[in-house]
């Protein structure tokens, strides 16, 4: 039983929680203290999402019955019992939130709105058309939020939330096309909202998030009061730009793209173009940050 929890509590996907990091990173004051706070946010943020990903699959559990791998998935196949999923998806919920506030109110707060709005996906809007991916890439700016609030940041941009924002809606509308593309006729047999989309209306969406990310993050570098003078920031530009084109070369040659953190850990272009990016963000940040 214990396995069978620890795979719906879908430790693949916590890579995503890595958002958490993104102020320290961005803030340039990486301390004891702040980096042991946000390694906190992080853990809390993957105990939090463990206990959404159990909510979703017991509201799922007929429809995933119905899926040619989600059926594989402990609940609906039987693996796991309902009640023992409903219990530690509360426990989860209730002990993230409560840890949380040890560090602070408005920490914890945070996490309670993050609690809530994958609440509203997982009962009503990821049945709503375009509300379904707006709300997912909300989750992944309040990720950001979250590792925030774990610190007191002096120089995190606004621009970081926004490119957040798009980059997770990019990813997001990747995936999707690549769920219509691979279940065809039957996508919204698997997932409802799927048969209110199309592969060339998808296609548009993502162009125009592909743009709208190059250009805040093309902002943010030369636009933020927090970064150095020297404008060096601007080098990680290329970066970005190779990563989401990389990502587009996946899902429209390689047929990829249901699952982006399995990209992250195995496409090796996009591991060594992530490399070089961080390498360059931490040079200009703390070496030549003048």
């Amino acid at each position: 039983m214990f396995s069978a929890l620890l795979e719906s509590m879908r430790p693949r996907q916590w890579p995503k929680n890595a958002f958490a990091f993104v102020p320290l990173l961005f803030d340039g004051n990486p301390t004891v203290e702040r980096v042991l706070n946000t390694l906190l946010a992080f853990a809390l943020l993957c105990l939090m999402s463990s206990a959404v990903y159990l909510m979703n699959d017991l509201s799922d559990i007929e429809s995933d019955r119905q899926h040619p791998t989600k059926r594989n998935r402990p609940i609906p196949s039987g693996r796991l019992n309902k009640t023992v999923a409903t219990i530690a998806s509360i426990l989860f919920a209730s002990g993230s939130i409560l840890i949380g506030y040890t560090v602070s109110l408005t920490f914890a707060l945070v996490l309670l709105g993050y609690l809530v709005v994958q609440i509203a996906y997982t009962f009503y809007l990821k049945r709503v058309v375009l509300l379904d991916v707006a709300i997912v890439a909300t989750g992944f700016i309040m990720r950001i939020a979250v590792g925030a609030t774990a610190i007191e940041v002096r120089n995190f941009s606004p621009w970081l939330y926004i490119f957040g924002g798009f980059l997770a809606l990019f990813l997001i509308l990747g995936k999707r096309r690549h769920e219509l593309v691979l279940l065809g006729d039957n996508a919204g047999k698997h997932r409802a909202v799927l048969s209110e989309y199309s592969v060339p209306f998808l296609d548009k969406l993502i162009g125009i998030v592909t743009t709208s990310c190059i250009v805040s993050y093309s902002l943010y570098t030369f636009l933020s009061e927090g970064l150095p003078d020297n404008d060096l920031m601007m080098l990680t530009i290329p970066c970005v730009i190779y990563g989401m084109f990389r990502y587009l070369y996946l899902i429209h040659i390689r047929k990829q793209g249901g699952a982006p953190e399995e990209i992250l850990l195995k496409d090796r272009p996009t591991q060594i173009d992530l490399v070089i990016w961080a390498t360059i963000v931490f040079l200009v940040l703390y070496v030549f940050n003048s």
